[in-house]
């Protein structure tokens, strides 16, 4: 590939300014001085640009702890996005695997390989996405019940079995906590399933989706590339 489409893939900036940086002398492949932005290089290339090595990678893995408050895109012309949190220089083609609400926490991949996003988000594969919730309502063995044998929301809505463990209920405040386990991704499912048996959902957030469970050191905001260990949990 041409070395200024290679340099900006990896983040070290925009075509336009990469190919006068690169003409100025600033590029070194294989040890020598290229000056030529359409230099044939690949990804055993060395390449040393304005004096760091740039290491060609076609995909690219970040667990990230979304915060809430941030949008689950790619871009936005208004407001910061789950992707603008990885500061580092980063591939451009860098997007979230599935959405969670402005207001919902978690776990996030981002990542830009597109067919491990299908794998994942494919409604055929029903990928287990286990989420923590603090509701307002009393969650009681009856919901559990209903949750394992598939709800049918008020608007027709037709979910697939999910997992619910109850982990605490507080009469006094009115309030329950709980785990619950989701084979599917709907428009605000799990908010919508705990409406269904009257518990507005007070908090959320995700704690694992398929293999992946959120590192605990990670605060709001805060991410990591994925480990070896991941990386083969998720066969890649």
């Amino acid at each position: 590939m041409r070395l200024d489409k290679y340099l900006s893939d990896m983040g070290a900036g925009t075509r336009s300014e990469l190919k006068k940086d690169i003409r100025k002398g600033g590029a070194i492949i294989d040890g020598k001085v290229v000056k030529d932005p359409g230099f044939s290089v690949d990804a055993s290339s060395h390449v040393v640009f304005k004096g760091a090595v740039i290491t060609y990678e076609e995909f690219a893995y970040y667990m990230l702890n979304k915060p809430a408050g941030i949008i689950s895109a790619s871009d936005d012309d208004k407001e910061p996005t789950v992707v603008d949190l990885i500061s580092e220089p980063k591939r451009k083609d860098m997007f979230p695997v599935g959405r969670l609400d402005r207001d919902t926490e978690g776990l996030l991949l981002i990542t830009n390989d597109g067919a491990l996003s299908h794998r994942l988000l494919s409604p055929k594969h029903h990928v287990d996405k286990v989420y923590y919730a603090r509701v307002s309502g009393i969650l009681a063995d009856s919901d559990i019940e209903l949750f394992r044998d598939g709800l049918v929301l008020t608007d027709g809505l037709e979910c697939l079995p999910a997992d619910l463990k109850i982990l605490s209920v507080s009469e006094d405040e009115y309030i329950s906590e709980a785990e619950i386990t989701v084979r599917e991704g709907k428009f605000h499912q799990v908010k919508r399933m705990f409406s269904s048996v009257g518990a507005e959902v007070l908090y959320l957030k995700r704690l694992s989706m398929g293999p992946l469970t959120l590192d605990p050191d990670l605060g709001p905001g805060e991410y990591r590339r994925l480990t070896p260990d991941e990386m083969a949990g998720l066969e890649l």
